[in-house]
């Protein structure tokens, strides 16, 4: 009996949602702004395949992702799965939040005020949230 909860528990840890989950929060952070451009996708799709999703899988789970970003009104289902993973993932999903952002060359307030909640949700330092920021913003000057 207590079989059926092990396997699906084994399942799940081989499934896709944490990239559909990942792919939901970039999609969130680029539509703040209400400005969703082909260049933000451009970042999202990179993002999930340096996070090692496979190439082949990518458009079926930007679709998802799409589609549950729409559907949701938090983003604290997109975070949970995430919180748990070591620091230098955590950091490169932050990196990406942070192209996003800046993609346009500017941030607002909106795109501030979610990137403070994120960084609590993901248990990331401030400081460490302000230099990746800082790289980023200095980068997008250039």
């Amino acid at each position: 009996m207590f079989d059926i909860f092990k396997k699906n528990k084994i399942e799940k840890k081989n499934d896709d949602s944490i990239y559909v989950n990942i792919g939901a929060l970039l999609i969130h952070v680029a539509k703040i702004d209400e400005n969703y451009t082909e260049k933000e996708k451009e970042i999202i799709k990179k993002t999930l395949l340096e996070l090692g999703l496979n190439e082949t899988n990518l458009d079926d789970i930007f679709i998802k992702s799409e589609a549950i970003e729409k559907n949701s009104n938090q983003i604290l289902e997109f975070t949970k799965e995430v919180k748990n993973k070591d620091e230098s993932f955590k950091i490169k999903i932050v990196e990406a939040l942070w192209k996003i952002i800046y993609a346009d060359k500017v941030s607002d307030i909106y795109e501030m005020s979610l990137m403070r909640r994120l960084t609590g949700l993901l248990y990331l330092d401030t400081k460490i949230v302000g230099d990746i920021k800082n790289k980023i913003k200095n980068a997008s000057k250039k």
